[in-house]
């Protein structure tokens, strides 16, 4: 029987993770009458569309119908929506375009430790089973003008806006963690800048080194973990197709069973499904199984028996938070 990887591999497998795009230019701002060539590209899913700003404005210069546009005030839009530039590539395509997650069912569940994670990919392999209607890529729009401001934060020419909010993030992860944000301000300079550089040029062991400095040790538990949650909304529902909701989570709880009297409830893990159960009771009344809804992580489900400290410790985004869509089943 082949060992379990480590919760090192896992992240591995995570930050080898990618995605297909197919991304064209806005049609109102495009010179030819039908459209240009899309720009073709594999994105790793922790990564953030900004970065592609550079290399489209390049690829689409020669069709711009105002050659003065800059590609700091690019940004995306899927079917007509503007895409956040401050969410992951991935966080993105499992909120608005992910197809079946993977699963035990489908195949392509790697269950480690209790984590599920995607597979060495290969996006069909990370979302389980594609059917023919299911293009191979992700298709999305890059506009250059007509800035979305009622959606969108603008972007700034060095990329100081994207650095601090993803520096933001990671303070508010690691405040979370430690009951404190020291970890992240006592970093040096070089440090500080570099776990953002990281994540630009998609360096793990570089993020590694990094990121484990603001990590407690694997026998200190968190004081908390950095967990977020996006719920689908009703088709009606005004500006935006879903609400992002957090809440403190131990690592901890009280034991349901084997309570000492006189000496309080023993502690146990806390996992996926009991965090659930008590954020979302009616999505998830039972912490076993997933009866109405299903947790997706990097496109694929996450078993409800999960550690959410393993889970944090393995699969977080690079700001640190584990963002968590929550899929209905059926």
């Amino acid at each position: 029987m082949a060992s379990s990887p480590t919760l090192g591999s896992i992240q591995q497998r995570v930050w080898e993770g990618k995605l297909p795009l197919e991304i064209t230019l806005s049609p109102s701002e495009c010179r030819t009458y039908d459209r240009s060539d899309p720009y073709f590209i594999s994105s790793p899913r922790i990564s953030y569309l900004p970065f592609l700003l550079n290399k489209l404005h390049a690829f689409f210069s020669s069709s711009f119908i105002e050659p003065d546009c800059v590609p700091y005030e690019g940004w995306f839009s899927f079917e007509g929506v503007p895409l956040k530039w401050h969410y992951p590539v991935g966080l993105l395509y499992d909120l608005y375009a992910g197809a079946d997650p993977a699963s035990k069912a489908s195949g392509g569940e790697n269950p480690i430790h209790s984590i599920s994670v995607p597979r060495k990919e290969g996006e069909t392999q990370v979302l389980g089973q594609v059917n023919a209607d299911t293009p191979l890529a992700w298709r999305l729009t890059v506009h250059f003008r007509d800035w979305p401001a009622e959606d969108l934060v603008r972007l700034d020419a060095d990329g100081l806006v994207m650095h601090d909010a993803f520096i933001n993030s990671v303070k508010e992860a690691d405040f979370l963690r430690n009951g404190t944000a020291k970890g992240i301000m006592s970093l040096s300079k070089e440090d500080s800048s570099g776990l953002w550089k990281a994540i630009q040029d998609h360096d793990l062991l570089s993020y590694r080194r990094i990121s484990n400095l603001l990590l407690p040790q694997p026998s200190e538990p968190f004081r908390n973990v950095p967990i977020r949650i996006f719920l689908p909304l009703p088709p009606d529902s005004e500006q935006t197709s879903f609400k992002a909701v957090q809440s403190p989570h131990p690592p901890l709880v009280p034991s349901t069973s084997n309570t000492t009297p006189g000496r309080g409830a023993n502690m146990q893990q806390q996992t996926i499904g009991s965090a659930l159960n008590s954020l979302l009771p009616h999505l998830f009344p039972s912490e076993r199984f997933p009866v109405l809804a299903k947790p997706v992580l990097h496109g694929a489900v996450l078993p409800m028996a999960a550690p959410i400290e393993e889970v944090v410790r393995s699969s977080a985004y690079g700001d640190g938070w584990v963002s968590i869509v929550i899929r209905m089943v059926g």
